[in-house]
């Protein structure tokens, strides 16, 4: 069933090669291969898949796409602000980071847009 299954990840972007760039050399995502439609497929760790798909400007999505667990999570961002990354702060009664990082309930969290606008996380369990 599903549970064995690999997960690929579809990401709307509106320059492939821009997003490319940003996720091969800002995240250190390795390239795995492209399909006829002009997605390019990164492997995302654990065996899962990044598709880059090329889509219409406004395709993106408001809310966290995608998001990655790691185990040091000020680690993490700092060595992605060397690569040119931008961390989102937030300040709301709902939520409000401190050095880039909410905490929500177990885990840590901090958001950053892609080269194409979408929303991404970086999130540490912490219990």
């Amino acid at each position: 069933m599903l549970t064995r299954s690999m997960i690929t990840t579809l990401l709307p972007v509106t320059d492939v090669e821009r997003a490319s760039r940003f996720y091969a050399e800002s995240l250190g995502l390795e390239r795995t291969g492209a399909s006829p439609d002009g997605s390019v497929y990164f492997n995302a760790g654990a065996g899962d898949v990044l598709a880059l798909r090329p889509m219409p400007e406004g395709t993106q999505s408001e809310h966290t796409a995608l998001s990655f667990e790691v185990d040091d999570l000020p680690a993490e961002i700092k060595e992605l602000e060397g690569h040119g990354v931008e961390f989102t702060d937030i300040d709301s009664d709902e939520l409000r980071t401190v050095d880039h990082i909410a905490t929500l309930g177990d885990e840590r969290a901090a958001w950053f847009h892609d080269s194409e606008g979408n929303v991404l996380c970086l999130h540490e369990v912490t219990n």
